[in-house]
């Protein structure tokens, strides 16, 4: 039903093949973001069309909003949103924390209040793991403590300890053979705290890794130092994902130090602010400049947008606000990342690694303005 294989390496970049019940992933792999049940502004046959393999949903909304015991009720969330492929599904916790001044944490788990409506409710380890019981998800995530950036080291050392206690509580929880649950590492930006989290939640056994509590405020260089200390110390043959990572660039540097797979909010929130991902650099639809250009977004790419529209026709819908400008950029953006990640793995596989880097660089640098 599950299994994980590296099939092809490049220095410390990996190309896999991960099984799962509801289809193969081929990493690395860059997951959409489907907050509520549904990417925004795409519909299922837009993912499957731009070869999305495995869609992230989100435990705490879904939690609050239809409610994870309906989901179930319908079908889980394959059933309810129609989608066939895998999905994976977040603790609900980095959520949580964000609500600094809604929620309290305690050993037990945290105390909050929504946001929708100032509703109460507790959010435990073995809550969490139930809702995403429920959601059906085909990889769910352990219950963690998320620290903000910056935070003292006293309490990101306490979030890192109650995050190996939460996720063996966690683990013990989780009773469904047709899921995968990972473990997540934290420990901030600091790498002794990185190191025993991740001898901690190695030990205790589950089927694949993420790196949290990164991309959240951290200078980059020390997210690359973070990455490059955990690459050797996590298991080899199981996955390895890299929460809320990012622009182009970060899947690159992430893909150079071993992960597998990506989530990031990143290329469908800028596509409805206008802000559009192209191989020659990033694109802001919104400037003056294209108002009147005839080009194609980017003339080498051959997503349904750039096949059938003009900066100058984008620009347009951005500037009035119109919802099929935020379709059509969605479309480019998500297909810029899919293939993204293709060509990674076909560079992987051919070892080519080096030469298609430099050679992403040199192009990001002719930027769209």
């Amino acid at each position: 039903m599950f299994s994980f294989a590296v099939e092809a390496r490049d220095g410390r970049a990996r190309a896999g093949r991960l099984e799962t019940p509801h289809g193969t992933i081929e990493t690395p792999v860059f997951m959409p973001v489907g907050t509520a049940g549904a990417v925004k502004a795409v519909t299922r046959r837009d993912l499957e069309e731009l070869g999305a393999q495995i869609v992230l949903a989100n435990t705490y909304h879904l939690m609050l909003r239809p409610g994870d015991a309906l989901v179930a009720e319908l079908g889980g969330l394959h059933g309810f949103t129609g989608w066939s492929k895998a999905f994976l599904t977040d603790s609900g916790g980095y959520q949580v924390f964000s609500l600094s001044g809604l929620r309290s944490l305690k050993e037990e788990g945290v105390r909050f209040q929504s946001h929708l409506d100032g509703t109460a409710y507790l959010l435990t380890p073995e809550r969490s793991m139930e809702v995403q019981m429920n959601l059906g998800a085909d990889i769910v995530m352990a219950f963690d403590e998320c620290p903000p950036w910056p935070a003292p080291r006293e309490a990101v050392e306490e979030a890192t300890a109650r995050t190996t206690r939460w996720a063996r509580r966690s683990r013990d929880a989780h009773r469904r053979a047709d899921q995968w649950a990972f473990g997540i590492v934290q420990g901030g930006i600091h790498l002794d705290l990185r190191e025993r989290s991740a001898r901690e939640i190695v030990d205790l056994g589950f089927p694949g890794n993420a790196i949290g509590g990164v991309s959240v405020g951290e200078p980059k260089e020390d997210r690359i130092r973070v990455l490059e200390h955990l690459d050797p110390r996590l298991p080899e043959d199981k996955p390895r994902y890299l929460m809320g990572v990012g622009t182009p660039e970060d899947l690159i540097e992430g893909v150079a130090r071993g992960i597998d797979m990506f989530d990031c909010v990143l290329p469908t929130r800028n596509a409805r602010n206008g802000w559009l991902f192209t191989r020659y650099g990033d694109v802001k639809i919104r400037n003056a400049r294209h108002r009147d250009d005839t080009r194609a977004l980017d003339e080498s790419c051959p997503c349904y947008t750039c096949a059938h529209f003009s900066r100058a026709y984008l620009h347009h819908l951005q500037k009035v606000n119109e919802i099929l400008g935020a379709r059509l950029n969605t479309v480019h953006n998500l297909h810029y990342y899919q293939t993204l990640m293709s060509e990674l793995r076909h560079a992987i596989a051919g070892r080519k690694f080096a030469d298609y880097v430099a050679e992403f660089r040199e192009a990001r640098r002719k930027s769209g303005g």
